[in-house]
């Protein structure tokens, strides 16, 4: 009897746990990962880190390679191989070999779509020269690192202030160069904080030689001689620039997906159910191309993250393979290093609160992260700041900036709205106290007190 073939289109994060997943429930299973990449199954968070040169080596931003794949877990991995077609009529995959220049065609039994997301790039004149980039896969971050060390780049502009933007702000600036950071009018910087959190890190960033620029409009990048920009054009201003990085978003790549006649949602992601699977029963789809549903609002949002493109790929290979296993949703957890500043949300801004018509109230405290007894470091502040429903006292969202302790802070928060705790209940749990990682009311434990007394009132 033939065995029954799984393939998977796209070889990073949901891909490669969805071909895992599939092949460990199913040993029987012929698995093929397509990737039109040079590389599988890499922390593409890490590229800032990668061009900063805190991680020498591209090699060290992947988990496993190819090899490792098909020698361990039997899964065949076939790179720099681009889909080009899916006939789910006849159930083949058309992809071509750009090594070659052969066209291949796969046959499956079940097909997982795993294509992500790319980034936005604006329709301007000079978009497209040679000194313009994008960091989003490690051939990204390949290219971008081998122009600055052999051109030597002077100043950079950096289009977009979210939290990818930024954290490239500091590893361009950790490498010498001048950095401007352009943000579009009618928003501030990072738009999942509220303003009133962003202007925390707006100091930290000019602390540190960033140029914030907020009200750009974009004209254009203007070329000098070789094919490279050598200008940021504004409408009233033009900013020298040596190196220009797009970092104004990402769009899901659902292209293959809408030609093959498979269910795609207004904002292009492709419609799955809880389950993962597409408008086709056979095919399923999972990571940065897909949507998901906000635990808070039960609506469909789009919030592509590394970690739940490997939850999604991880519940899409266990049912292509058999399993039953549904995505809950997600919360927009985030947390980054800006500086010597952690940055980290989960839940509803103030800002998305009221554009969901909630009833809240939002407090904020500034806290000590570990105890004043403790004597070195000295005790640094966290700033964290609720938002809450007036009308059952829950949680709705946290947001926290500090340069100690953040990180572990947030998770309780997040764990917390997804048990749909309310601020009461919040207030208390029982945290962990030493004087080197807490102070005896832990942070959270005072926010959620303030926060407590703000609905009573």
């Amino acid at each position: 009897m033939e065995r029954e073939k799984l393939v998977v289109i796209g070889g990073v994060a949901a891909g490669m746990s969805a071909a895992s997943r599939a092949k460990r429930n199913r040993p029987d299973m012929e698995v093929t990962v397509l990737e039109r990449g040079s590389f599988v199954s890499y922390g593409s968070c890490g590229l800032p880190y990668f061009v900063a040169d805190l991680v020498k080596d591209v090699q060290g931003l992947v988990v496993h390679d190819a090899d490792f794949f098909r020698q361990k877990r039997g899964i065949e991995v076939l790179t720099r191989h681009e889909v080009s077609r899916i006939d789910t009529s006849n159930k083949v995959v058309v992809a071509r070999n750009l090594e070659k220049g052969e066209e291949v065609t796969l046959g499956y039994d079940k097909l997982a779509i795993c294509t992500g997301a790319s980034p936005v790039r604006p329709e301007v004149p000079g978009v497209d020269l040679r000194n313009v980039f994008v960091i989003r896969t490690a051939e990204d971050g390949v290219i971008l690192k081998d122009f600055i060390k052999q051109a030597r780049p002077k100043a950079a502009v950096i289009v977009g202030a979210g939290l990818i933007g930024l954290e490239m702000a500091e590893a361009l600036r950790a490498r010498g160069l001048a950095v401007t950071v352009m943000k579009r009018p009618g928003s501030n910087i990072l738009k999942m904080f509220d303003d009133d959190m962003a202007s925390l890190v707006e100091d930290e960033l000019r602390q540190h030689g960033v140029d914030l620029v907020k009200e750009a409009v974009i004209q254009g990048f203007e070329p000098v001689g070789d094919g490279r920009a050598g200008q940021v054009v504004l409408r009233d201003k033009a900013y020298p620039a040596d190196l220009v990085l797009l970092a104004a978003g990402s769009r899901p790549n659902s292209a293959l997906a809408r030609a093959a006649g498979l269910e795609v949602a207004s904002n292009g992601t492709i419609v799955v159910d809880e389950r993962m699977q597409t408008s086709d029963p056979d095919v399923f789809a999972a990571g940065d191309c897909v949507g998901q549903k906000h635990i808070i609002t039960g609506k469909d949002v789009y919030i592509p993250r590394g970690t739940t493109a490997n939850k999604q790929g991880r519940i899409a290979g266990e049912n292509v393979s058999g399993g039953n296993e549904v995505f809950q949703g997600v919360l927009g957890t985030a947390v980054s290093k800006l500086f010597g500043l952690t940055v980290a949300r989960t839940g509803l801004s103030a800002t998305e609160a009221a554009a969901e018509g909630y009833d809240f109230a939002t407090s904020t405290v500034a806290h000590p992260s570990h105890a004043h007894t403790y004597p070195d470091p000295e005790p640094e502040d966290i700033t964290i700041k609720l938002v809450m429903d007036r009308k059952t006292g829950r949680l709705l969202g946290a947001q926290m900036v500090g340069k100690i302790g953040v990180a572990k802070r947030i998770d309780v928060f997040a764990t917390a709205l997804q048990s749909r705790l309310t601020v009461d209940e919040v207030s208390r749990l029982d945290l962990g106290y030493s004087p080197p990682f807490a102070p005896v009311w832990d942070a959270i434990l005072v926010a959620a007190n303030v926060g407590s007394r703000k609905l009573k009132n």
